[in-house]
């Protein structure tokens, strides 16, 4: 891990970090979360009663397509052809609420952790959006990375 801030040039201003002399590599980053929501508003999903339709699909779909854009909301991230984006959506009776992990992929120059972090947001999101109108009161928690590999600074796990 490094020692400084690489967002910001000499003189402390915001750049872009040059990455046109790396190396590309396979890159990958598995990202994790969940919202926590009433045990009814969570019946409602498994049964696939809600009147706006598959929450989970449709919260799948908004994640994957959230990773796409990722350097379009975050202001120094590069735009990074991604090769793959897996993510697991699981209703948990015991939170209740339904966990999220995200598998980010690319063959690239940077990594792709960002990606993940956006796209477990953006799917956790959308099911607040989709089911706000039976419970207000859902909560997103314990987003972060939980692995990345690849490029010059390897493998790193939350231990």
């Amino acid at each position: 891990m490094s020692d400084k801030l690489t967002h910001f040039n000499a003189s402390g201003e915001a750049h872009m970090v040059d990455v046109g002399q790396k190396d590309v590599t396979c890159r990958m980053a598995i990202a994790e979360g969940h919202i926590v929501m009433q045990p009814e508003t969570l019946d409602l999903i498994k049964q696939g009663n809600h009147k706006k339709g598959d929450v989970l699909g449709i919260a799948r779909v908004a994640g994957i397509m959230a990773a796409k854009k990722t350097s379009d909301l975050i202001p120094l991230c590069h735009p990074i052809a991604l090769t793959h984006v897996d993510i697991e959506l699981t209703p948990q009776d015991q939170l209740p609420g339904v966990y999220c992990c995200v598998t980010v992929e690319c063959k690239g120059v940077t990594g792709v952790e960002m990606e993940a972090l956006n796209a477990v947001q953006v799917s956790l999101l959308t099911i607040y959006d989709m089911c706000k109108a039976v419970d207000r009161g859902m909560h997103i928690e314990g987003v972060g990375l939980l692995k990345k590999s690849g490029g010059k600074s390897g493998t790193w796990s939350r231990s």
